[in-house]
Formats: structure tokens, C-alpha cells, sequence
């Protein structure tokens, strides 16, 4: 396979991603499967939450697809590659940086990092309905902290 296209797959994959996370997370997650992200809601300080269960249903499509596409390096691999890579991301952004549950990063900010935390730590008080996204957040954030000085 080109590399070319081998790279925009894992990019469309990525961003598609994004798209399944905001989609799960409103719907399954605050919907029938709220008995395992409830406690992520409850910021308690343990490291070990019943919504990390997520991370590993997550995990599954990246790892068969992967499997099944490492002989030829074929799209499917490629895909995996790029669900990976955003579970990476998610990980590093959101259990890492936004929540802390691993100790580094707490210094490291730029505008997009504030307005995106901001809508995710809004997103964390009673009875919020809204801001499902993880690494994007809705466009209000980033106009309101890019007209900061």
C-alpha cells in the first residue's frame, strides 16, 4: 500500500474517532452503560474507575484490525493503527493531563489544552448535558479563550 494513503487512513481514522467517542459517550455512556461511566463522575482520586472498562471494548476493533491486516499492511491495519493512535491521545489528554490520574503534564498549557479542559471539566458538574466530545470540544470554548489576552 502507498504510504501516502496509508497516512490518510490513520488520519481519517483518528478523526472518525473522535466522532464514535462523542457519539458513545453520549449515548451508551450516559445512556444504558451509565452503570460503568457514573463513577468516572465521581471525582474521588481512585485510579482505578469501572469506566475504564471502556478503554478495553475500545481497544478490541483496534486490535483485530490490526491482526487481520498485518500480513499485507492493508487498510485494516492501517485503521487500527489509527483508532491506536487516538486511544493514545485520548489517554495522554484526558486520564493524563485533564484528570491527573497519572502525575505529569500539570504544567503544560496552551489555549486549545484550556478551552478544551474547560469544556470537559464543565461537562463533569450535576445535571451537565452537554460537551461530549474528548479532544474537541464545542467551538464557544476556543473563541472565548483564543479573545483572551
Amino acid at each position: 500500500m502507498n504510504w501516502i494513503l496509508a497516512v490518510l487512513i490513520v488520519i481519517a481514522a483518528f478523526f472518525f474517532m473522535e466522532f464514535m467517542a462523542w457519539f458513545t459517550h453520549k449515548y451508551v455512556m450516559h445512556g444504558f452503560l451509565w452503570v460503568l461511566h457514573k463513577d468516572h463522575h465521581i471525582r474521588d482520586g481512585r485510579k482505578v474507575e469501572w469506566n475504564d472498562v471502556f478503554a478495553l471494548i475500545f481497544s478490541v476493533p483496534s486490535i483485530v484490525l490490526i491482526y487481520f491486516g498485518y500480513a499485507d499492511f492493508d487498510y485494516r491495519f492501517w485503521i487500527g493503527i489509527g483508532i491506536l493512535t487516538y486511544g493514545i491521545a485520548y489517554f495522554m489528554f484526558h486520564d493524563v493531563y485533564v484528570h491527573q490520574r497519572v502525575k505529569m503534564l500539570k504544567n503544560f498549557s496552551n489555549r486549545y489544552l484550556r478551552a478544551t479542559v474547560k469544556a470537559h471539566l464543565e461537562h463533569h458538574n450535576p445535571h451537565a448535558h452537554y460537551n461530549y466530545g474528548f479532544l474537541v470540544a464545542p467551538i464557544r470554548y476556543y473563541v472565548e479563550e483564543f479573545k483572551k489576552k
